[in-house]
């Protein structure tokens, strides 16, 4: 089903959402129909800030938003929907557009086997009424579905569109681009040459992908690292736990900007925190990459003022190879909490691959090293 068909179907004139791959036509549709930031559509942080500026959109209009995200992020979604979309609460009626990543039958990365299998449990457990769109849905088929769902939706209550791989298609392309020069693989091979033997946590999406090569053509082995390959935003917080429970080790946190911006309260906790044996790294493209390459606010934003505003120590913000090989210099020297920024250009090798190890692999791996240092 094409995008524009499927908008026209659902009828609203307000989107907003965390973007997603399996839904890469759709979020490239609307970007290219109303941007990024406007009263039409706007990317947001997290899916729970996407909740909220629904339920925002509703009560100034009375009309009906759209959020869309990925299965992933039902989790952030379902405190906002309990406790104010819920029709014994305020009854703000939402329609949910959600890829369907792991869906049960397909292949998949491990990060999504068990939220695959639970995605549309979860929905229903939140009351949302639910619908899936496969390749072979017509149409007709959904414009009966969006009538029943208009009678839902008129008591209060929110309903869901799950969306399997390749259901909807997009004929434009939208592509991102920046002015930085730093290749984000090659940041991450300077921060594992600077860190050593010492550990490192990295964010879920390419920067871990990167880093496991790093290791593979190294010669490597890969107990030194720790890859968040799904919880995104959360990597900062495991740094820093690891961090303050091994105060003799430094500990390296590789971070992306859309991770950073999903839970930016951890930059909060970690700077009142102040553990001298933590650096934590966000290496800023403006782009959810790993997705699809559709854009974050943190090219507008100051993320290393954000950062000494939470406490941080030590704040650098680097867009050269060369400011970044010092900067690393110093944190090594610098016995205390530091931040490096890196401004980075968009894009990664056509064919970079994937950790050829199982999560629980490289748990216990790192479990390991960590207990011998």
């Amino acid at each position: 089903m094409k995008a524009d068909k499927l908008t026209e179907i659902i009828g609203a004139d307000f989107y907003t959402g965390v973007p997603d791959s399996q839904l890469r036509a759709l979020c490239d549709y609307l970007m290219s129909r109303y941007g990024v930031s406007s009263r039409h559509h706007m990317i947001a942080a997290n899916e729970g800030n996407c909740v909220g500026l629904a339920a925002g959109y509703y009560l100034a209009t009375g009309k009906v938003p759209v959020i869309y995200l990925q299965n992933s992020g039902e989790g952030n979604i379902i405190n906002p929907v309990a406790s104010l979309l819920n029709e014994n609460v305020y009854a703000i009626p939402v329609i949910f557009i959600v890829g369907w990543r792991g869906e049960p039958g397909n292949h998949d990365e491990p990060q999504h086997i068990y939220q695959g299998k639970v995605t549309l449990k979860l929905l229903e457990d939140m009351n949302l009424k639910t619908f899936v769109i496969r390749k072979d849905t017509s149409e007709e088929e959904l414009k009966r579905v969006m009538e029943e769902f208009r009678g839902i939706l008129a008591s209060g209550r929110s309903v869901a569109f799950v969306v399997c791989k390749g259901a909807i298609s997009f004929d434009g392309k939208v592509e991102c681009k920046n002015g930085n020069t730093m290749v984000r693989e090659e940041v991450i091979r300077r921060v594992a040459e600077a860190a050593g033997a010492d550990p490192i946590i990295s964010t879920t999406g390419k920067a871990s992908r990167e880093l496991f090569e790093i290791r593979t053509g190294n010669g490597q082995g890969h107990q030194y690292d720790f890859l968040t390959v799904g919880s995104m935003g959360h990597s900062s917080s495991i740094a820093l736990g690891v961090a303050l429970n091994k105060p003799n080790v430094r500990v390296w946190c590789i971070d992306g900007d859309g991770a950073v911006l999903m839970h930016m309260g951890a930059m909060a906790v970690i700077g009142a925190s102040r553990p001298e044996n933590m650096v934590h790294i966000v290496i800023n493209n403006g782009v959810h990459e790993s997705v699809g390459g559709m854009p974050t606010v943190a090219d507008q934003i100051d993320l290393a003022g954000v950062a000494k505003a939470c406490g941080y120590p030590k704040v650098i913000r680097v867009s050269t190879l060369e400011e970044l090989e010092c900067a690393l210099r110093e944190c090594k020297e610098w016995n205390s909490l530091s931040f490096i920024e890196a401004k980075c250009a968009i894009g990664a090798r056509d064919d970079l691959g994937r950790p050829t190890t199982s999560a629980l692999e490289n748990k216990e791996n790192f479990m390991r090293y960590l207990e011998s240092l």
